[in-house]
């Protein structure tokens, strides 16, 4: 399999969507099993070992809530 390129795209959802995302999300975690997503056209598979966080950002009159999966692939 050829080396990933680097990418840092950023998807809108409507609400129903991303509740809808975040459900097949909490299956997926609550399973102990990888949870698989396509993002702007490319499917991303998240390992079941991914580390989770919630950053929050505040500047001004804007907020910014982030629901973070991280991991390295092997």
């Amino acid at each position: 399999m050829g080396e990933k390129r680097d990418r840092d795209v950023e998807k809108v959802y409507s609400a129903p969507e991303f509740a809808a995302k975040l459900r097949r999300l909490a299956d997926a975690l609550e399973a102990g099993e990888r949870f698989e997503i396509r993002v702007a056209g490319e499917r991303v598979y998240v390992p079941a070992r991914a580390e989770f966080n919630v950053e929050h950002e505040r500047e001004g009159d804007e907020e910014e809530l982030e629901f973070q999966l991280k991991w390295t692939n092997r």
